[in-house]
């Protein structure tokens, strides 16, 4: 805890630098602004809200839960042509086609995720999984993802997340692909399983657990509050969640983002993903060396107002962190799992 040293990550192939020390220097760098807390329930120029107009002139439906609509500016589109051939191998492109998604998850713009009821989430997990198989019949990888917070680059504020389908695997699939393969080879066992029987054991990385999930600042953790939300038993990809389990895993979602909120008492920035066996071509294929799992990523690191940054060692040498990934779960465990909003209650 005191002391330097580097930690392995078995999921990317990669080492991370841990010096605990470093939180306790005195900062005199950026201050971010928290996040407001005025925000209108319904705002008729917020193109997210129900009954609002969108960019492209489009009208949303008065939608009372989830509302799923094109990405007006998408970064992927089906129809894109391929690239011109390339001369040199130093100079290779291929082609990207695909398409991409905006899923609101309530109609109020004041509320989060750890704000809404549990069915609420639970309708949200059930879109996420249509999605999935929606976009999975056909598109290799289909990457769920939520910017939450300015600071993560989230430009609206109400809540929602993106959906992004692919025609091919992005890097970290790849990455990920490759190294949960040569475990189940090497070990006989899916990575991710082994990992969360063994720290639901060690216990000094847990933030959360139920029945069927649990949460744990891993070992590897890069950013100072990580966690990473992992199934109890081996499960491939989102859409294969149980009843029980979606149940399940919306209690500990709201569990886990009750407690980011009550760290700094602030709606706790991040960005967040699933991650699980790849679709489209690979439904045929055997793909047991996946688990499903899911990654948070909060930048803050000593206040609502202090951040991480990942510049300098970290862009040019490999990845660093401020504090143990021991002593981010402890505090996180910590904390109480009624929202600081509702205490007064």
């Amino acid at each position: 805890a005191e002391h330097q040293h580097v930690r392995y990550n078995p999921l990317r192939d990669d080492w991370v630098l841990v010096s605990a020390h470093r939180v306790k220097r005195p900062w005199q760098g950026q201050l971010e602004k928290p996040p407001p807390e005025d925000v209108p329930r319904w705002d008729p120029k917020n193109p997210l809200c129900p009954g609002a107009t969108r960019a492209n002139g489009e009208v949303n439906p008065q939608y009372e839960g989830t509302f799923v609509f094109p990405n007006d500016f998408p970064a992927l589109q089906p129809d894109a042509p391929e690239p011109d051939d390339s001369d040199h191998p130093l100079f290779r492109a291929a082609p990207a086609r695909g398409v991409c998604k905006v899923m609101c998850f309530h109609p109020w713009s004041d509320l989060t995720l750890p704000l809404m009821s549990l069915p609420e989430i639970r309708a949200v997990i059930d879109a996420w999984a249509e999605l999935a198989t929606e976009l999975g019949a056909s598109y290799p990888w289909v990457q769920i993802f939520e910017n939450k917070g300015a600071m993560m680059g989230c430009s609206n504020p109400h809540p929602h997340c993106q959906v992004w389908a692919s025609s091919f695997l992005p890097n970290e699939a790849c990455l990920e692909d490759r190294t949960q393969r040569q475990h189940l080879s090497q070990c006989g066992v899916p990575m991710l399983l082994e990992y969360a029987e063994q720290e639901a054991r060690r216990k000094e990385r847990l933030v959360v657990e139920n029945a069927d999930w649990l949460v744990v600042v891993p070992y590897w953790a890069t950013w100072p509050y990580q966690t990473l939300l992992l199934p109890r038993r081996h499960v491939c990809r989102l859409q294969d969640l149980s009843d029980s389990e979606r149940d399940s895993l919306a209690s500990i979602m709201q569990r886990l983002l009750i407690k980011y909120d009550n760290l700094f008492e602030v709606s706790f920035p991040y960005s967040m993903g699933w991650h699980g066996a790849p679709t489209g071509p690979y439904l045929k294929e055997d793909c047991k060396h996946w688990q499903l799992h899911a990654h948070y990523y909060p930048p803050l690191l000593r206040s609502a107002t202090v951040r991480k940054f990942m510049v300098g060692y970290e862009m040019l040498a490999q990845a660093q962190r401020d504090l143990t990934p021991e002593q981010a779960a402890e505090r996180l465990r910590s904390l109480p799992e009624v929202h600081y909003k509702k205490r007064a209650e």
